[in-house]
């Protein structure tokens, strides 16, 4: 499994605030093989970090936009909390901060 350096430096960060070890590509969905980027199972949370948010990337375009409502509204409807940010959201600390309140 190959983690991009902004994936990786999430989970740096919930080692720094000794959060629990998400899980790396969480398969949420096994009918559709569905993976979030980060997910805590037993808390029933993922998170997704959407890259290309600025530069009209995949999950800001048409189709890709509406595939990732679909999966992300069929992982609430699973009952899982769905946290999704940018690569800044990562960087400047407000993914993190955010995934500890959910987490608390």
């Amino acid at each position: 499994m190959r983690v991009g350096a902004t994936t990786h430096l999430l989970v740096l960060q919930c080692e720094d605030r000794g959060l629990p070890a998400p899980v790396l590509e969480f398969r949420f969905c096994i009918e559709r093989r569905w993976r979030a980027d980060l997910g805590w199972p037993e808390k029933m949370l993922i998170a997704e970090i959407d890259g290309g948010s600025w530069s009209g990337g995949r999950h800001t375009r048409g189709k890709g936009f509406e595939n990732d409502c679909i999966k992300l509204n069929t992982a609430a409807i699973l009952g899982y909390r769905v946290l999704r940010f940018t690569p800044g959201m990562v960087q400047s600390g407000v993914a993190i901060a955010h995934i500890e309140q959910a987490l608390a």
